[in-house]
């Protein structure tokens, strides 16, 4: 169970994270948070869907690292096989705390992350921050403000019935089969048949590019099927 406190230079004087990718980590997920302004980077090499929050009480859009539960497509032996890492991910073990209008780090420091010999070193020895430290405060910085932005979007794309579900059939080179569910993908038929004005909405909210950006994203189902045929082809 996660257990985040504020960090401070007293307490957390000789914390250090570990900052590969694991799963011994927690990295074994089949898939990560995302936000509208964070497409135009993951497009390029994760599917970008939709899902039901655990609660059922509303919608998020995910990136796609595999096609199910604990199963990372992206994760070896050597790390993260991929340069571009969502910032939902990157930020581990950080989180961000609101206290009003102030925003505070906080860590998790029961992450197997947090350590005291190895890793990058969160603080200097006088007390100041390391270049880590400050790159840290800009991922949460950006991925509360992209997070913060997600609802409206959200509702944008549910009021004009942007989303729909699907199920993918994924068949590999050996014959086992599986498929994929649960989550949604943009409408395109409906994206068509919106008027003029209505994308002069959507462009002017800086909702369209993000939209177009998941639809082209989908085309990384291919490589994600290719990246699960390796790894299936190497466990036989």
């Amino acid at each position: 169970m996660a257990h985040p406190v504020l960090l401070n230079n007293v307490d957390h004087k000789h914390l250090r994270i570990q900052t590969v990718y694991h799963p011994d980590f927690g990295d074994q997920q089949m898939f990560a948070p995302t936000f509208p302004a964070e497409f135009r980077e993951l497009q390029a090499h994760y599917p970008i869907v939709f899902r039901k929050t655990d609660d059922g009480t509303r919608f998020e859009p995910v990136a796609l690292f595999g096609f199910q539960e604990g199963e990372n497509l992206f994760l070896d032996a050597a790390g993260w096989d991929c340069t571009t890492v969502p910032l939902a991910v990157a930020r581990q073990p950080f989180l961000i705390g609101v206290d009003g209008d102030e925003l505070m780090v906080h860590v998790d420091t029961d992450s197997p992350r947090c350590s005291f010999d190895d890793g990058e070193p969160v603080f200097l020895p006088h007390g100041g921050t390391t270049d880590f430290l400050e790159n840290v405060n800009s991922t949460l910085l950006a991925l509360h403000q992209g997070l913060q932005a997600t609802p409206l979007f959200m509702s944008a794309l549910l009021s004009l019935e942007l989303l729909e579900s699907f199920v993918l059939d994924v068949e590999l080179n050996d014959g086992t089969q599986g498929r994929l569910a649960g989550f949604y993908a943009i409408h395109e038929e409906r994206l068509a048949r919106l008027d003029a004005s209505t994308l002069g909405e959507l462009h002017r909210a800086g909702y369209l590019q993000a939209i177009f950006m998941a639809l082209a994203s989908l085309s990384n189902f291919r490589a994600l099927s290719e990246r699960k045929n390796r790894l299936h082809a190497a466990r036989r």
